[in-house]
């Protein structure tokens, strides 16, 4: 099945709304899990978020990592603004800000101790533009991870993907996932990507039958 492309940024504030109230506690507090057991002595610094949403993954990220300061960047106003709202309400606001702007324009070189990213790539046209500016803000020797959907093999195991794990969610929810699954790529195209981009350093796994991770140090 080939890639079907969804829309770069989440921008209907009802759709954001939606977004930042669904139940991601697992699967978000899986990722910073799965980062501290990659990168055991990792302890402080600035991390860089990239595409962070409603905010959840970097309140837990902070939370995880107390010497740590956070900036999420997130090219979708409502999801910012959740964002704040959440952090503010989380009493981090001291340890973590956020930039509204797409990733591609972020400025600057070696500006983050780490870089990690959630469910972002999917919603990039050109996925080189993503590594490259991965590989740029972070500071050589420094821990990334990256987690994505993984692309089925047809429509019809997407549909039965959604219906596994969003039957009850609303009806937005699940469209937004059907689509983010089509517009998803496999582990040889995300291996394709990090070759083009030499990066082969870092390791893929496939963590189950819906996610991709990309973890490692940049050199």
């Amino acid at each position: 099945m080939n890639r079907t492309l969804e829309p770069e940024l989440m921008d209907d504030p009802a759709q954001a709304l939606v977004y930042a109230q669904a139940d991601f506690e697992k699967e978000n507090q899986g990722f910073v899990d799965r980062f501290r057991d990659y990168f055991p002595d990792f302890s402080d610094g600035h991390a860089l978020d990239l595409g962070c949403g409603p905010g959840d993954i970097p309140i837990r990220f902070a939370q995880a990592f107390p010497a740590c300061r956070m900036t999420g960047v997130d090219a979708s106003a409502p999801m910012v603004r959740l964002a704040e709202e959440a952090v503010q309400k989380a009493g981090l606001s001291d340890r973590i800000t956020f930039r509204c702007e797409r990733f591609q324009d972020l400025a600057g070189a070696n500006i983050a101790d780490a870089v990690i990213s959630n469910s972002l790539l999917h919603h990039v046209p050109n996925p080189l533009q993503f590594w490259h500016k991965l590989r740029l803000a972070v500071k050589p020797g420094s821990p990334v991870l990256v987690m994505d959907l993984l692309r089925p093999d047809s429509p019809e195991e997407a549909q039965a993907i959604v219906d596994r794990y969003a039957s009850g969610a609303p009806d937005i929810l699940r469209r937004d996932f059907y689509n983010s699954l089509l517009a998803a790529f496999t582990e040889d195209e995300i291996a394709s990507q990090l070759a083009r981009m030499n990066l082969t350093r870092l390791l893929i796994d496939v963590s189950d039958d819906r996610h991709w991770v990309v973890g490692g140090l940049i050199h």
